[in-house]
């Protein structure tokens, strides 16, 4: 229960927000964009046990690996 008052858990939300958002703006499905991001915060998060940083990381490698595939997909 903890785990939900920590920084890293607000950090996620604010981050799957980020990307729901992103992906309505751009016209993809916001949802799944939203699901990788919190899929890659709680691996990061829980499973590697990583910090606040590699997190952050993860979250910049998420929107650099959505841009290449969608400017591959384009052309």
């Amino acid at each position: 229960m903890m785990m939900f008052y920590s920084f890293n858990f607000l950090l996620m939300v604010v981050f799957a927000i980020f990307f729901y958002r992103a992906g309505e703006f751009e016209g993809s499905p916001g949802l799944l964009w939203a699901a990788l991001s919190v899929a890659i915060s709680f691996l990061i998060w829980q499973w590697l046990r990583w910090g606040l940083l590699a997190m952050v990381l993860g979250q910049i490698g998420l929107f650099v690996a959505i841009g290449v595939f969608r400017v591959i997909r384009k052309s």
